[in-house]
């Protein structure tokens, strides 16, 4: 069996308003795309509320296809452009299930019902029977274009609604549209922040999509409507497009399209060389086919059908971003500046905040060119706007979502692996900048994400702010680490001072970690479950995020009462709920820390708590998904602890040892990026079936055993072989 025919798409497709209130929450779609393509073409069942993604699988009706979407994230989401639906009557002009766009005359609107049952998926592939219409809709893709086949009942009338003005989070500002034949169509459509977008707004995204759309057989009759009434207009701000074909087609209807960011010469030359002469069939093998590719970077083998599932349905979240935003010719645009590169990919969709945990470390091993790719994006967009890196990035633009310095962090941990080529000058340069919360940098304006007050820069606190204040300091942590690579003795030096300053946020009298005043004073907590001044935490599990030095935090806590603590932050969790207040997998704080007791000291009980994870935090179905997907992270964490490996803490080199989830597994590095000194292969084996002996007795590597709870991102992208002893 292929294994991209154990992706599930489905699995984490819940949004807001889930049913079960104990599970759910993904927000993923299960639309057709490959891996880190441009285009997602995926059902929409509603536009409005929490559902980033487009799609809820709690809905029972679809008003549309869009061709752009994320995965798994939250703030009201982006994308969801040129919005097409296949009809057989007349209907309102409106889909009737976008509260971004209510209601003014009609009432019912054209989506349609349908059937989970009537649902098909897998990698690169949708497919769903309208109920209201009977039509069969199949959705498949290439990495910029997209092709829907629409199957309408015999002589039913055959008719498409084009949606330019449907955005995810808003809408659309402007559109404009331009007939080339009666079977083409080319438009533009420009999105800004006065529209909605991430955050209703907040996020400031703004970015144009051009298009080029050819139907497989010609329409005879082409309406424009605007504000719910046909128009004659081919421009506006709410433009639609109804289209009308011979009732006597035999064929299905098949819609190519293809989209560019740049401008319309993108969008042809990408219809041009990825759908123009190809059908649907092949292009949805040839998609598969992609994803069986992605997929060889690692091969496991197990007994148990559902990990399976999970593992590479997780692989799959994994490979999807960040995606490419660069057209086929190399060009992209940012602040609507056209560049082109021809060394790396500039890619987008960067939830730092999230990603850094486990995505990197997990790219870093089976997708450097990604990592690679994803530095020199990053770098180019803070060179322009001579700022920090982006915190959240989205089409070339820092939306400024959670908190940190994620991006510095994510460098720094590729400039410690060796990870290049870029400027590591210039990186190190805006790094530094951004850190030190720097007014100027080669002579102009610079912008810090870091907070310009005198008791952050004096004193290495955020007032009211304790999550700020510690993912600063890992961020400094990881500025030491990068100024150790280049030499830079002074900076490393004071950037370590800073990161061990955690120390000074432990309230004596709370006994955890707390937000401090202005004036230095502990703001007061009732107890350890206030969430004051922790972002999507509280104060019990912001209090563990020191993962650069966790034995210097166990002494603070007390050893034997961090190790109680421990285990009743785990005992008392829910790991398979939407929510906890102890350890919380459905959020990002708390990944990873299942791997304190083993730094600790205590590996069996990292390979207990690690492995309760795994089996009762992810599951199969739409529910599967204990929160948020965030853009691979939650995927990640699952597809790292499965070869057996978790990175605490970014830019140290360690790769803490957990009980691998299958017997064997081979991993596939790249001679480009690794030193592959053993082999161009890692292969982890276990000496019996992992499901049925969960501890380690011991671990070899190539033949050598290995004396500590660790091994090193060089050790592993050296290649051989890891034999685990289990017990």
């Amino acid at each position: 069996m292929k294994n991209a025919l154990y992706v599930d798409t489905m699995i984490g497709t819940v949004g807001d308003g889930q049913i079960e209130k104990s599970h759910g929450g993904g927000k993923t779609y299960p639309g057709a795309c490959v891996p880190g393509g441009m285009v997602q073409l995926s059902p929409d069942t509603v536009s409005g509320g929490d559902n980033g993604s487009g799609y809820n699988y709690c809905h029972n009706t679809i008003e549309g296809f869009s061709f752009n979407h994320m995965s798994g994230i939250g703030w009201y989401g982006d994308l969801g452009n040129i919005q097409i639906m296949p009809v057989t009557e007349d209907t309102d002009l409106r889909s009737g299930s976008n509260s971004e766009l209510p209601f003014t005359k009609g009432t019912v609107g054209w989506k349609s019902e349908f059937s989970h049952s009537n649902e098909k998926t897998r990698a690169g592939y949708y497919s769903v029977v309208l109920d209201r219409y009977s039509v069969l809709a199949e959705c498949t893709v290439s990495e910029h274009t997209g092709i829907l086949r629409f199957t309408y009942p015999q002589n039913a009338d055959k008719k498409i609604i084009i949606n330019f003005s449907r955005r995810i989070g808003g809408k659309t500002d402007f559109q404009e549209v331009e007939f080339i034949s009666d079977r083409k169509i080319e438009g533009h459509i420009k999105c800004t922040p006065a529209c909605g977008g991430f955050g209703h707004g907040h996020g400031g995204i703004f970015y144009d999509v051009y298009f080029v759309a050819e139907f497989s057989s010609p329409f005879v009759c082409k309406r424009f409507f605007e504000n719910e009434e046909f128009t004659d207009a081919s421009s506006g701000e709410d433009l639609g497009l109804l289209l009308d074909f011979a009732n006597d087609i035999d064929e299905p209807i098949a819609v190519k399209c293809a989209i560019s960011y740049v401008d319309i010469e993108g969008a042809r030359k990408n219809f041009s060389a990825e759908c123009e002469n190809i059908d649907f069939d092949t292009m949805a093998e040839n998609a598969l086919a992609k994803w069986e590719e992605a997929f060889s970077c690692i091969k496991v083998s197990g007994t148990d059908e559902i990990d399976l599932k999970l593992f590479y349905t997780c692989l799959y979240h994994v490979l999807l971003d960040p995606r490419t935003m660069a057209d086929t010719d190399g060009r992209y645009t940012i602040n609507r500046e056209i560049f082109k590169n021809s060394d790396y990919k500039q890619r987008t969709v960067f939830s730092g905040w999230d990603v850094y945990r486990s995505e990197f470390p997990l790219l870093s091993i089976i997708r450097p060119d990604m990592v690679r790719d994803e530095i020199n994006s990053l770098l180019k967009i803070a060179e322009l706007n001579n700022s920090s890196f982006p915190q959240w990035e989205l089409m070339g633009i820092n939306a400024g979502c959670m908190v940190g310095d994620p991006g510095l962090i994510v460098v720094a941990d590729a400039v410690t692996k060796g990870i290049y080529p870029y400027d590591i000058e210039k990186a190190y340069n805006i790094a530094k900048a951004s850190s030190v919360c720097a007014k100027e940098l080669n002579g102009k304006e610079f912008k810090s994400v870091r907070p310009d007050c005198k008791e952050y820069i004096e004193d290495c606190y955020v007032p009211e702010k304790l999550s700020d204040t510690l993912e600063f300091l890992l961020a400094d942590f990881t500025m030491a680490r990068f100024a150790e690579k280049l030499s830079q003795t002074q900076d490393k030096e004071f950037f370590a001072n800073r990161a061990n300053r955690y120390r000074e946020n432990y309230n004596q009298a709370l006994q955890f970690m707390a937000p401090r005043k202005a004036n230095g004073e502990f703001v007061f907590e009732q107890d350890r479950y206030d969430d004051d001044g922790t972002v999507e935490s509280n104060i019990f599990q912001q209090s563990w995020f020191v993962p650069y030095d966790v034995k210097g935090l166990s002494r603070l806590f007390g050893e034997k009462r961090t190790i109680e603590l421990l285990e009743e932050f785990f005992e008392k969790a829910d790991l398979k709920s939407l929510w906890n207040d102890d350890y919380n997998h459905s959020n990002e704080p708390c990944h990873n820390i299942t791997h304190y007791f083993s730094i600790l000291g205590l590996h069996e009980r990292t390979q207990y708590w690690t492995r309760r994870v795994q089996k009762e935090a992810y599951r199969t179905g739409a529910y599967g998904f204990c929160g948020n997907e965030d853009v691979g992270q939650l995927s990640a964490w699952y597809v790292l602890s499965a070869l057996g490996f978790a990175q605490v803490c970014p830019a140290d080199p360690k790769y803490y040892i957990n009980t691998p989830l299958f017997k064997d597994i081979e991993i596939k590095l790249d001679k480009s990026f690794h030193s592959c000194k053993i082999a161009d292969t890692l292969k982890i084996k276990c000496n019996k079936n992992p499901l049925d002996f969960p501890y380690i007795k011991a671990v070899k590597l190539n033949g050598t055993e290995v004396k500590n709870c660790y091994l090193t991102y060089e050790e592993i992208t050296n290649g051989g072989e890891i034999i685990f002893e289990l017990k």
